[in-house]
């Protein structure tokens, strides 16, 4: 093992693993704006009893989700880069106290802390913390650090979005403090769109003069079966209708319909097919008007070229410490879209080791989150000069 990537101490370890705890029990559903508020003042407390008072602190609006808050720690180094990380959960209030075993191991022995959000992504967002700490600690050279803590990731970053894209656009480099697939950084994540489809045709009774009728819903079984057939699993294009709602009864040649629909991508390309398909799509009957309305959530995060000498120095670091550092494409999206698709060198996964995401069964390794830290460390020293 490299010194100049220095390894959390075991009282280290200890404290990173309380800090943890700590925010975990501190619930904050995306949708409960209260909690979700009362998480980020122990964020913000957290961090500054960590690195101290930031040279500067912005908390922008969140709306009824939770603030976006930056704060900026000055480094010795040219560089500066942003860590992300949300602090918001999928799960409400009071789902702590009926969770259940919140220590355990497995059939290897190996301890697993478990606890909602611990996973997702709270232990990140501690690790990152105590990843500058200890770089700062090393007496190396630290880029200027810019954390980015934001309550409304889970529910698709509606507020944040434009503060990350602004706050990361001119930086060397960010890393995404989500958890990582089972140890490996995730460098590709495919692209997300929530579609809303809606058909509006002419009511009518369906016994006394159906041919009077235009059935939206009908109309919406065409335009549901034609669009799906627009997907392509081997590029990783996938289409799921997974919402919908129409009519007004059963004996009702039905006005009115709309569908939800889920779209993942993994390439930019395969973004402008699928809006050019969604818009191709014709029904049988005239009468009923298909209104489609595009919403691509997140763009696909693909690995550039701006990003690959981010990912080698994660590389050499993880060599320093002793394991061979894998990275992987996935199917769910985070703010790392959001800078890949800027064009700017990102990384993410660089958070938990555990499993159980959104589960009742989500936890971490207690063993892992000493690497973890100590890879961000790495990786944030490595940065000190730019990229």
């Amino acid at each position: 093992m490299n010194v100049s990537t220095p390894f959390p101490s075991a009282e280290t370890v200890q404290q990173t693993t309380a800090d943890i705890i700590e925010l975990v029990e501190c619930e904050s559903h995306s949708y409960d704006r209260q909690g979700l508020d009362a998480c980020l003042s122990l964020l913000i407390d957290l961090t500054e009893r960590r690195l101290g008072k930031p040279a500067e602190m912005q908390r922008y609006p969140g709306g009824e989700q939770g603030d976006i808050v930056t704060l900026t720690y000055p480094g010795s180094g040219t560089g500066h880069i942003a860590i992300i990380g949300h602090y918001d959960t999928v799960w409400p209030r009071g789902t702590l106290a009926a969770w259940g075993e919140r220590s355990s191991q497995d059939d290897t022995g190996r301890l697993r802390l478990s606890g909602p959000g611990i996973l997702d992504m709270k232990t990140g967002v501690v690790q990152g913390i105590w990843a500058l700490r200890l770089a700062r600690e090393s007496g190396l050279q630290v880029p200027t650090v810019t954390f980015l803590f934001n309550g409304d990731e889970e529910i698709g970053s509606l507020a944040s979005r434009k503060v990350i894209e602004s706050v990361t656009a001119p930086l060397d480099a960010t890393l995404v403090l989500e958890p990582s697939h089972h140890g490996a950084v995730k460098t590709e994540r495919k692209g997300v769109g929530l579609f809303k489809v809606v058909a509006t045709g002419v009511e009518s009774h369906a016994g006394l003069n159906p041919a009077a009728g235009a059935s939206a819903i009908h109309a919406m079984a065409e335009f549901i079966t034609a669009i799906i057939a627009a997907a392509d699993p081997a590029k990783g294009t996938t289409i799921n209708a997974g919402l919908i709602e129409g009519g007004t009864g059963s004996n009702v040649v039905a006005g009115r319909c709309a569908v939800q629909f889920d779209i993942r991508v993994r390439s930019l390309d395969e973004q402008a097919r699928i809006d050019t398909a969604f818009d191709a799509v014709t029904v049988s009957d005239p009468r009923v008007k298909i209104e489609v309305r595009h919403n691509w959530n997140r763009p696909p995060m693909e690995l550039t070229k701006a990003s690959l000498p981010l990912l080698e120095h994660a590389r050499q670091v993880a060599s320093e410490l002793g394991f061979a550092l894998q990275n992987v494409a996935v199917g769910g999206a985070s703010d790392a879209n959001f800078v890949a698709g800027l064009g700017r060198p990102v990384l993410c996964g660089l958070g938990a080791v555990g499993d159980g995401a959104h589960a009742r069964n989500e936890f971490i390794y207690a063993d892992m989150t000493g690497r973890q830290t100590a890879l961000l460390t790495g990786i944030i020293q490595r940065l000190a000069n730019g990229i």
